[in-house]
C-alpha cells in the first residue's frame, strides 16, 4: 500500500509546483497508491512573507491567496468524493510557522473547515527569511542569525519547537530542512552541542504529543544523500519510540514517488518495519458538517516496497 501525506500542485501552489491537482492524483492512482494527503501551502499574510515572484504587485498577491485556498478546498473535497473507489484522498494543508504570531492563523484556517483533516508543522524562515529557496536568501538568513550556520541552526530549532508547541501537529515537516542549502548539508550535528541539545528536545517533544516525522524523499531529489531527517536525527528518534509516515512532497506529476525505492531503503538501513498514515472514518461522507475521525494506520514496508522495488 503506497502513500505521501505531503504533495502539492501548480494549480493552488503557482510558482513552485506545476500541474493541476485532479491530473496529479489521477497518476498517484496510476503509480498503484492507496492514499494520498493534500498539503498545499496556507496563506501568507504580509508582504514581507511573499517570494521574489510574487512581488510584482503585492497587495495583488497577498489578496489572492486566501481565496485560493478556499478554492483549493473546494477541489479537493469534490476529487475526495469523485475518486472514494480508487483512492483515499486526506484533505490538508502545509502550515507555515514564519512566526510565532502565525500561530492563530494556522489554528483559525483548521477550525474554518470541517473538510480538513489535518495540517503539516513546517518551518520554511528563519528571522522571517526563506532557508530553502536559494543560496542567496539562505546567506541572508545566516547573516541575520550573526553570521553564523551554527547559530542559524539553532534558531531554525528553537522557532520548530515554538511551532511544535503551539500547534501540536499531527506531522511534522522535513525535521531539518535547515541542512539543504548549508554549506556541508552531511555534517554531523552532534559535533555543534547546542545545536544538537535542541534537536533532542525538539524529538522528545514530538513524541510527547504523539507526532509524526515525515521520511521526506524530496531531500533526494534535490541532491541531499539522505532523505529528511537524516540518519542521525533519524536514528535519535526512533530511540524514542517516534513513528514515520511517507512523503514524496512532490510538486508536480513528475515528483510523485521520486526517490521512493531510495527513502525505503534508507528506513530498512534503520531496522524501520512500519510507516503510518491515516484512515478516514466513514469516508468519503465524514467531513460535510463536522471533521472526520482520523484512525492512524501502520503500512509494513514490505508491502510498501512492492510498488518500488
Amino acid at each position: 500500500m503506497a502513500f505521501t501525506m505531503h504533495a502539492h500542485s501548480g494549480q493552488f501552489c503557482p510558482g513552485h509546483a506545476v500541474d493541476q491537482l485532479e491530473d496529479i492524483i489521477l497518476h498517484a492512482i496510476s503509480l498503484g497508491y492507496k492514499t494520498i494527503g493534500l498539503t498545499e501551502h496556507m496563506p501568507r499574510y504580509e508582504e514581507q512573507d511573499l517570494y521574489p515572484e510574487e512581488l510584482s504587485d503585492p497587495q495583488a498577491s497577498l489578496q489572492a491567496l486566501p481565496p485560493r485556498h478556499e478554492a483549493y478546498i473546494l477541489e479537493a473535497r469534490r476529487l475526495q468524493k469523485k475518486y472514494s473507489p480508487q483512492i483515499h484522498i486526506i484533505i490538508a494543508f502545509e502550515a507555515e510557522f514564519i512566526r510565532p504570531s502565525y500561530a492563530p492563523l494556522v489554528q483559525a484556517l483548521f477550525d474554518a473547515s470541517p473538510h480538513v483533516d489535518y495540517f503539516i508543522g513546517s518551518v520554511h524562515h528563519v528571522h522571517s527569511i526563506p532557508i530553502d529557496y536559494d543560496k542567496a536568501t539562505y546567506a541572508a538568513a545566516v547573516t541575520a542569525a550573526g553570521g553564523s550556520e551554527e547559530r542559524l541552526y539553532e534558531d531554525y530549532y528553537d522557532l520548530q519547537y515554538d511551532m511544535l508547541r503551539a500547534l501540536k501537529p499531527r506531522i511534522v515537516g522535513h525535521f531539518d530542512l535547515i541542512r539543504l542549502m548549508s554549506e556541508e548539508p552531511g555534517r554531523d550535528v552532534r559535533q555543534w552541542k547546542g545545536v544538537w541539545e535542541k534537536i533532542r528536545r525538539n524529538l522528545e517533544y514530538a513524541e510527547k504529543i504523539g507526532a509524526w516525522l515525515e521520511c521526506n524523499s524530496a531531500a533526494l531529489r534535490k541532491g541531499l544523500d539522505e532523505p529528511y531527517p537524516g540518519r542521525i536525527i533519524s536514528e535519535e528518534w526512533l530511540k524514542l519510540g517516534g513513528k514515520f509516515t511517507m512523503s514524496d512532497d512532490s510538486h508536480g506529476i513528475a515528483q510523485v514517488a521520486t526517490n521512493y525505492s531510495r527513502a525505503l531503503t534508507f528506513l530498512e538501513s534503520l531496522g524501520v518495519k512500519h510507516v503510518w498514515t491515516f484512515e478516514r472514518r466513514n469516508h468519503p461522507q465524514a467531513g460535510e458538517t463536522t471533521k472526520a475521525e482520523l484512525i492512524e494506520m501502520g503500512v509494513p514496508l514490505s508491502e510498501f516496497r512492492r510498488n518500488f522495488s
